[in-house]
């Protein structure tokens, strides 16, 4: 017998080795607002098929949660590539990128031809079907040789790529009726926990629409991201005429002595765009209508600090003077700081800045007064005043970075004509097969991670604790701008995950397994050990990434 303690309820039962845990869940009663689709074993994420054969403590998860999401939006990947499958032999599938509340997908069909809208009706029918039959899912776990000879004979040459520089010995692959697939991650039991999901017609493909996290009984609201679309579009472009469109295509160049050159394409790809945002800064600088003010935005760890930097470099080889502000040090004190109903410092808050006292200024500015700026002092709390004055003069522009830079209400009284708007994320364009995509923020946790540790100021368990409260508060305060922008920048690293793994790995195994933190330790340790390791000494001083890893001179 084993003995299940169940977080739900703070309650131990005792169980026959080998009792799976849709058994084990079968006998604990807690409150089930929505169905329940994984598990956290002893804080690893587990499917529900997991069998016990030792003393476990076990949460049980919903949609709600992050792991369960993921766990749900693999299992719908796999519902349509069946259903592709089925509908269409011959055809592939490419899970691309997530977007709008959903993920995007391409169907390349064997004739050639475009999805229409009988098609995408066959699809959902299809979908429908397997849904109702209620088909398992079953999970083998075999030698790594057998699983690439399995890949291989089906022409996923993408998955036989991915798993020959894996390293690893053993392979869990999933069947789905006689359709074989790969995922890096648990799924549901069976095809009967998919009844919330959608399918559109999306650009030149199609948009798998998955559930609310709030509200996992209703499909998440569709929001229409065209220059978030084409960002991902620009970079999967470049990917596809270099040949590096999954993580076994990167690898296989890193193993062929490629990485010197991929670092300096990264780089120069980077700094290409940053030129091209220079140069279009200035043309509007120079025309009847003078832009004054340069605003930039994007989420935590995306890169503000040096893109910031680095523009204003760019700016200045072409003849302007960039002065810049950052909305941090407008900061109200901290007593004045706006909190969360547990009483912590909320400090994601549009009102953490004083927004009026920060417009003033740069409505000075902009008239050529000169006005003497703050300073805010984290270690006090406190802002201060230490004799910072700044006045724009002939040729300067005004540069100012922040999470709510872009936020209307801190520019109301700036005329659109005076300002422009630029929104920096990491859009992982890379893929590590062709159904498996790379969530966007793992590239800003992982930096946030090695940055904090190496600078002493969290570690890994406080960062991963925190982190969700940080991605909630940015759809709140940062991503409603994000379509808004005049340009965007990508930020993402053509091989971040390959150098930021050597940064990573000790850091994250760090993390005790016997707190809620080691989930997503173990998560991304699983997920970083895919890459082939790059050392980082051909990184120049200057590069964005050195933000994170160490080393810059900016």
């Amino acid at each position: 017998m084993v003995q299940v303690f169940c977080k739900n309820n703070q309650e131990y039962k005792r169980f026959p080795e080998g009792t799976s845990l849709v058994q084990v869940l079968s006998e604990f009663d807690f409150p089930r607002p929505f169905p329940i689709v994984s598990a956290k074993v002893n804080n690893v994420s587990q499917g529900l098929k997991f069998k016990l054969y030792q003393n476990k403590d076990i949460e049980f998860i919903d949609v709600r949660e992050p792991s369960g999401m993921r766990v749900y939006c693999r299992s719908l990947c796999f519902l349509l590539f069946k259903a592709a499958t089925d509908v269409f032999p011959g055809s592939r599938l490419y899970m691309e990128h997530p977007i709008s509340h959903g993920y995007f997908c391409h169907l390349r069909k064997a004739d050639g031809s475009d999805i229409s809208e009988e098609d995408l009706g066959l699809l959902q029918q299809r979908m429908t079907e397997l849904v109702e039959k209620d088909l398992p899912f079953h999970r083998y776990d075999v030698q790594t040789d057998r699983a690439i000879k399995e890949f291989r004979k089906a022409g996923f040459d993408d998955k036989v790529r991915l798993l020959k520089t894996s390293g690893e010995a053993y392979t869990d692959y999933y069947t789905l009726g006689e359709t074989s697939d790969y995922y890096y991650g648990k799924l549901v039991p069976s095809t009967g926990y998919l009844k919330v999901w959608g399918l559109m017609l999306y650009h030149d493909g199609l948009l798998l629409r998955v559930p609310s996290r709030k509200n996992p009984n209703e499909l998440a609201d569709f929001i229409d991201q065209p220059r978030t679309f084409e960002m991902f579009k620009e970079n999967l472009r470049w990917n596809i005429i270099m040949g590096l469109s999954t993580v076994g295509d990167v690898n296989d160049a890193f193993l062929n002595g490629r990485a010197s050159e991929l670092i300096q394409i990264a780089e120069a790809l980077q700094e290409k765009k940053i030129v091209q945002i220079a140069e279009e800064i200035d043309r509007r600088y120079r025309s009847e209508n003078p832009l004054k003010v340069v605003l930039i935005t994007g989420p935590s760890s995306s890169g503000k600090t040096t893109f910031c930097k680095r523009l204003s470099t760019q700016l200045k080889a072409c003849g302007l003077k960039p002065i810049s502000l950052c909305t941090d040090d407008y900061f109200v004190n901290r007593v004045d700081t706006p909190k969360f109903p547990d009483g912590s410092y909320d400090f994601d808050n549009f009102d953490t800045v004083d927004h009026a006292l920060m417009e003033e200024h740069i409505i000075k500015l902009m008239a050529g007064e000169e006005v003497s700026v703050p300073e805010y002092n984290f270690v006090t709390g406190e802002r201060e005043y230490n004799g910072r004055n700044l006045k724009l003069r002939q040729g300067c522009v005004l540069l100012i970075e922040g999470i709510h830079a872009l936020n209307p209400a801190l520019t109301g009284q700036v005329p659109e004509s005076a300002k422009f708007k630029i929104f920096i994320n990491t859009l992982t364009g890379t893929l590590l097969d062709n159904h498996n995509w790379i969530p966007t923020s793992d590239n800003r946790l992982l930096r946030r991670i090695v940055r904090d540790y190496n600078k002493g100021a969290f570690t890994a368990r406080e960062s991963i604790s925190n982190w969700q409260n940080v991605l909630e508060a940015e759809q709140k305060w940062i991503y409603p701008y994000q379509e808004t922008a005049d340009v965007m920048f990508n930020s993402a690293y053509l091989i971040e995950f390959a150098v930021m793994k050597n940064h990573a790995e000790p850091i994250l195994r760090s993390v005790p397994q016997n707190c809620p933190e080691y989930s997503e330790a173990h998560r991304l340790l699983k997920f970083i050990h895919y890459f082939t390791p790059v050392p980082d000494k051909e990184i120049p001083s200057t590069s964005l990434i050195r933000e994170f890893l160490g080393g810059s001179t900016l």
